[in-house]
């Protein structure tokens, strides 16, 4: 549900970034309203409890940012729809590498190259321990029709890619995933699930996301963009 957002929940800098996106067609939710009108002390940082039950329940939408974070993602995707003409065209060449979405495989994660699994840009606002993976494919993931939720087939073989990927090596009780609905989803048109962990080691991070996992240049977009702010420089991340 989108409806009218009141600046004066925040600084003058932060509503002016805000009004700039919703004219650039950022849908705000009631949700993002409610976390805009937060202070990041006033919010309570999601426990691995608290996201199991979240997930099991089907209740996605409980699953928010911190409201700083969010402040700053809302302002970093006008940059970058400005840039490069929407966050998926963004997505694609610079954190996939992908030309297109011509799949060797129509089964999702079937194929290494349809596939690529990344630390995530922008988390939800998780307790410290817990991260945030999102499993890209080329690949179409089956959904039913009207509610849009996964069909039996799909389910299963997403299951059986987190367990051979993730829950045989940290344990099923280290690992929890989900996939947005459409209506909820940052880049609908490339296929993705979204992945946390906790209890894992570097060595296991490395040989699932690779090389990229702790390179300076490809730290997570977030991250960046908070120690851009604090360091007073107001330009986003220069990806020409």
């Amino acid at each position: 549900m989108t409806k009218s957002f009141n600046t004066a929940t925040i600084n003058r800098e932060g509503a002016d970034k805000l009004a700039e996106a919703l004219h650039d067609g950022y849908q705000l939710t009631e949700k993002d309203q409610l976390q805009l009108a937060l202070k990041d002390e006033e919010y309570k940082l999601q426990t691995w409890e608290d996201l199991k039950l979240i997930i099991e329940g089907n209740r996605l939408e409980d699953l928010k940012r911190v409201p700083s974070d969010l402040k700053r993602y809302i302002a970093w995707s006008h940059g970058t729809r400005k840039r490069y003409g929407s966050i998926q065209a963004f997505v694609l060449k610079e954190r996939l590498g992908w030309t297109d979405l011509k799949c060797k495989n129509q089964t999702p994660y079937a194929e290494p190259e349809d596939t690529k699994i990344l630390i995530n840009d922008w988390p939800y606002g998780n307790a410290p321990g817990i991260l945030h993976l999102v499993a890209w494919t080329k690949s179409p993931i089956p959904t039913r029709p009207g509610d849009g939720d996964l069909t039996s087939e799909a389910r299963e073989i997403l299951k059986k890619f987190v367990y051979d990927n993730f829950s045989q090596h940290l344990g099923e009780d280290n690992v929890l995933w989900f996939k947005n609905w459409a209506s909820i989803q940052s880049v609908r048109s490339v296929e993705h699930i979204h992945i946390l962990i906790r209890n894992y080691t570097e060595e296991f991070l490395m040989n699932v996301v690779g090389t990229d996992a702790r390179d300076e240049n490809n730290r997570p977009i977030g991250e960046l963009e908070k120690e851009r702010e604090v360091a007073g420089k107001k330009t986003s991340i220069n990806y020409a």
